[in-house]
């Protein structure tokens, strides 16, 4: 008995501890352990909820549910098919892809007045488009604007005295934070999950159309086929982004959810109520990403910001004197910690409008002023993507650089053409089996090399092999670098390549 006593008296103790230290927190430690009201946040927000039920002519959009019994507001057959070969590429567990499906899904209400924001791809090609409230009033609705950049749409229906979500600030959100979405994930309308924020300015990873412009808000809310276009809304019951995306490996939720900032999706919204389009800035340079090697090579104290790979003739930037190997650091203020910041930073200003870029240019910053030029699709700034090398078998009358491992040769007539290059310039003519070298490949056209911040132009192969020579063990070096993109060698793309002296 006494035994049983003590242990009693132990644990009670113990236990009140446990609660001495609780509440020894204080007000702000216990208030930070409270869940969110989520009946508050849905009973205050749900009637601003709406499903979304597009109808596509059949033949020329893929063709929805109409059979006797079916569901409009439910994914069909066709569109899981879709959904797969989104994810899968054609059947088969590959690498996750993000999701983005044309159809039904959801939306929100902005204004008293009738207009909703919603997925581009959600409306994307629709004949009609019909709006569906909590209350059970259906609306038949008109598309007012359609961003696929963004992936932002707006459309109207003829109602007044409608409940409006309020709109926060996806800025201050916090990794951690409380989450919640509602939406109709597959046909299941108003339906409330809730997570947390995982991650911010996620970029995408598949080749949807909003490539490096949206700095997606990743949380684990259980998002599915049909929350496309539906509101994620912080603790305090404001909207703070759009579901748009989920990443996957079985077609469902994984807990991996992609939303677009509410800030970039009304700046778009602003946009297509006005015009009906959304004008985007433009600098007109190929970018790529500053490694440590690379930074060490140009002399940069740390790894940031965007490489410049390539400059577009008669764009802004070239009118600014933004050149190649340029590191772009700041933009308007803003720091770009990663290169695809810059995009995203960029095509946030209109055309026309005058800007403050500072650059790392041979061992100092250096400030200039930028007016930019309206965005392009096929140009604007985007990070480059290294093609597969064209292979060309070694020429007579090569030079071999012997600490790297390879051998370069002087440019023929037809590479100086087709890579315009005016003068100097070396080919890698070959890689020894046994090579150090991790960057380079043979056909590429080697240029200039920087090493230590100090930029060099190769005018002959012995003057590259010369310049490797003098680099120090263990340093590293930048070769900048043409590399044909298709197999006649007629296309080439620009960017820095590093290799590391061996010790």
């Amino acid at each position: 008995m006494q035994k049983g006593s003590t242990l009693r008296s132990f644990w009670t103790a113990l236990l009140g501890v446990s609660a001495l230290a609780f509440v020894a927190g204080g007000p702000t430690q216990s208030v930070a352990r409270e869940l969110p009201d989520f009946v508050t946040l849905y009973e205050r927000n749900s009637p601003s909820v709406v499903s979304i039920s597009v109808t596509s002519t059949p033949g020329r959009n893929r063709q929805r549910a109409n059979a006797p019994g079916g569901n409009e507001s439910q994914p069909d057959r066709e569109e899981m098919e879709e959904f797969f070969r989104r994810y899968f590429g054609g059947g088969g567990g590959r690498s996750p892809r993000e999701f983005r499906r044309q159809g039904g899904g959801s939306g929100f209400v902005i204004s008293s007045d009738g207009f909703i924001v919603t997925n581009a791809h959600v409306v994307e090609d629709a004949d009609e488009v019909l709006v569906k409230f909590s209350d059970r009033r259906e609306f038949k609705a008109k598309i007012i604007g359609s961003d696929n950049r963004t992936d932002i749409a707006v459309i109207k229906i003829e109602a007044t005295g409608l409940p409006a979500v309020r709109i926060g600030n996806p800025d201050v959100l916090k990794i951690g934070e409380w989450v919640a979405a509602i939406g109709q994930p597959l046909g299941f309308e108003n339906t409330l999950t809730s997570g947390i924020v995982s991650a911010k300015a996620r970029a995408s990873r598949a080749q949807s159309s909003t490539g490096d412009l949206v700095p997606y808000i990743q949380h684990d809310a259980a998002v599915n086929p049909g929350n496309s276009g539906g509101p994620l809304f912080n603790s305090k019951g404001e909207v703070v982004a759009v579901n748009s995306m989920i990443a996957t490996v079985s077609g469902g939720f994984q807990g991996i959810s992609f939303a677009i900032p509410i800030d970039l999706a009304m700046d778009v919204v602003g946009q297509l109520q006005a015009g009906g389009s959304v004008k985007r800035g433009m600098l007109g340079v190929q970018i790529g990403a500053v490694t440590r090697a690379l930074a060490e090579a140009l002399g940069l104290p740390r790894a940031q910001g965007a490489v410049v790979s390539s400059v577009t003739k008669g764009s802004a930037a070239e009118k600014a004197g933004i050149k190649e190997e340029d590191v772009v650091l700041q933009f308007n203020g803003r720091a770009i910690e990663d290169s695809r910041d810059l995009p995203r930073f960029v095509t946030a200003v209109r055309p026309g409008t005058p800007a403050k870029v500072v650059v790392w240019r041979e061992g100092k910053q250096v400030e200039l002023s930028v007016t930019l030029d309206e965005y392009k699709d096929e140009v604007a700034a985007s990070s480059t993507e290294r093609s597969s090398p064209r292979r060309e078998p070694a020429k007579p009358e090569t030079t071999k650089e012997e600490r790297l491992g390879f051998t370069v040769r002087s440019l023929n007539e037809k590479e100086r053409s087709s890579a315009k290059v005016a003068k100097g310039g070396v080919v890698v003519a070959s890689v020894e089996e046994k090579s150090n070298i991790s960057s380079l490949a043979e056909g590429d056209i080697i240029t200039s090399v920087t090493t230590g911040g100090k930029r060099t132009n190769v005018e002959t192969a012995k003057q590259l092999v010369d310049a490797v020579k003098a680099t120090e063990k263990g340093k590293s070096i930048a070769f900048r670098v043409k590399r044909a993109t298709d197999r006649q060698g007629t296309e080439y793309t620009d960017f820095l390549a590093t290799e590391r002296v061996p010790e």
